[in-house]
């Protein structure tokens, strides 16, 4: 009632005059005509309004208006959804490096799968390439980047396998590995690539990956004791450590893969130990996924404590595992009829808040995780905040938001409302967020170059009109028709409207 009391006020005056009419009998087809025209104009100019208050500032003048300043007068209480909690990360200092931060980078997926165990095998089956072209050749020259230095020249097998990260076809670079190989057994560089690429199963590229670790453990000490004579040898001793680093991360991914979780837990947090510098490799999201497997969700509190901090760079699998966790404390009893008799607990709260700020931060994943689209196999780079970023989590957590009872329906209900209020609960593109720097506006085009054809790629949700546009332009219209009309037939209209007047007046006595 209160939302639609200031529509009535508006043309309140003209019924008035109308009515008024009716009972003097001084209802002219040029004043009638009038009057429709007026009330036509004054329609329209608060369409118009209405739509530029849109426009700008994402929420309806009338609806905003109504809720702001009449529902107190009526008494109406507060049983919105919670605003989202305003955290430190809008500081001067933050909000200056969020402002700085590139819209549209792409990230190594921590999570991508093997090109000879899971992707090749997948094409097989399906007969559709599940990586684009413009994905593997990123991964290609990471490769180059992390696998090759200037000191390859010296040594003839490390010479051959900088030419095989640069060859398009795969089975030019699985023959270049084979000849590292001949030239030097103990090339760790070409068992990666075997392992990666020509190992059709999980168990096979262990095997390849666990002799690129003896390998590469003996390069990497060697390495070491002579790492200060040149610039050079420094150059050799940092690409010894990132093939180490590889081979580590992967055999615990293997590990993963074939059950052996705990070990693979161990496995990372060495790794995380032994190398705490290379955190922009985001081993924690592995951590994370294998902690939540094992249902650890201690252990996850902890990770979340330590890399869920304003100053690191954030992820929807930290976004979300933080979500998942305070979902988990209520949503065993979670009802949306009891909640909204008796109000939202605290623990409630603070799940809904933490959903929203996952929203935010990633708008796309909860079609995939409430199964509402389906899933592809995740890319080997992924774009934060888009929709590959959305398929790469969906794809290795469906399985723990199911494994918590209620968590999926806390999920639904929450993001129905954010979803319905997209304006007030989710940031435009190039408007200011709440939590986190404006959702970048190019995230469509970089999506559309990491995923495969055949997947739809997510959009960022668009704003559904307000009601009051809707109603406006059709009395609008309505009052541009009766104008119309009254031009065309005017003795008719008249006699219509004194009828419509009567019968209304009648009706409301």
């Amino acid at each position: 009632i209160y939302l639609c009391f200031l529509v009535l006020l508006i043309n309140s005056l003209v019924l008035f005059l109308l009515t008024v009419t009716v009972f003097l009998s001084t209802l002219t087809p040029k004043f009638y005509f009038a009057l429709t025209v007026t009330s036509s104009f004054i329609s329209g100019l608060i369409f118009v309004f209405e739509w530029w208050h849109f426009r700008k500032y994402g929420t309806s003048f009338i609806e905003q208006v109504s809720v702001s300043h009449l529902r107190p007068l009526i008494g109406g209480a507060e049983n919105g959804p919670p605003a989202p909690v305003a955290f430190s990360a809008n500081s001067g200092e933050n909000e200056t490096n969020r402002q700085n931060m590139p819209e549209c980078k792409v990230w190594r997926n921590p999570l991508n799968l093997f090109r000879g165990a899971e992707y090749s095998r997948y094409m097989w089956v399906t007969g559709k390439e599940p990586l684009t072209y413009y994905d593997m050749n990123l991964s290609a020259q990471d490769h180059q980047n992390f696998f090759t230095c200037d000191t390859d020249a010296l040594r003839p097998s490390d010479t051959v396998m900088q030419k095989a990260w640069r060859e398009r076809n795969p089975q030019a670079r699985i023959k270049a590995a084979y000849q590292a190989l001949e030239l030097n057994n103990d090339c760790a560089t070409a068992y990666v690539l075997l392992a990666e690429e020509e190992a059709t199963t999980i168990v096979d590229a262990e095997k390849y990956f666990k002799q690129a670790l003896k390998a590469g453990e003996t390069i990497y000490r060697r390495s070491q004791n002579c790492h200060s004579q040149s610039p050079q040898h420094e150059a050799q001793l940092r690409r010894d450590t990132n093939v180490l680093v590889y081979v580590k991360r992967r055999l615990a991914m293997c590990a993963r893969k074939l059950g052996r979780i705990r070990e693979a837990v161990k496995m990372m947090r060495d790794l995380m130990k032994e190398f705490p510098l290379l955190s922009m490799l985001n081993i924690h999201e592995n951590l994370l996924e294998a902690l939540l497997e094992l249902q650890a969700y201690a252990d996850v509190q902890a990770v979340l404590a330590k890399y869920d901090d304003i100053s690191l760079p954030k992820s929807a699998a930290i976004c979300y595992t933080a979500a998942l966790l305070k979902a988990r404390a209520v949503s065993e009893r979670f009802s949306p009829e009891t909640a909204s008799k008796r109000g939202l607990s605290t623990a409630e709260i603070n799940a809904v808040e933490a959903i929203h700020r996952a929203v935010e931060f990633n708008p796309h994943v909860p079609k995939y995780l409430l199964e509402m689209k389906s899933l592809v196999l995740p890319p080997e780079h992924i774009l934060k905040r888009g929709d590959s970023e959305a398929v790469a989590y969906a794809f290795f957590h469906l399985q723990h938001w199911k494994r918590i009872e209620g968590a999926l329906n806390l999920l639904h209900c929450t993001w129905e409302g954010s979803n319905r209020l997209i304006s007030l609960m989710i940031p435009y593109p190039l408007e200011k967020g709440h939590l986190f720097y404006p959702y970048p506006s190019c995230t469509e085009t970089a999506d559309r170059e990491l995923l495969p054809t055949f997947h739809e790629v997510s959009v960022y949700p668009q704003k559904e009109l307000p009601f009051f546009i809707h109603f406006t332009a059709g009395l609008c219209s309505f009052s541009a028709m009766l104008a119309l009309l009254t031009h065309q037939f005017p003795e008719l209209m008249v006699i219509f409207a004194k009828a419509v007047s009567i019968v209304s007046v009648v009706g409301l006595a």
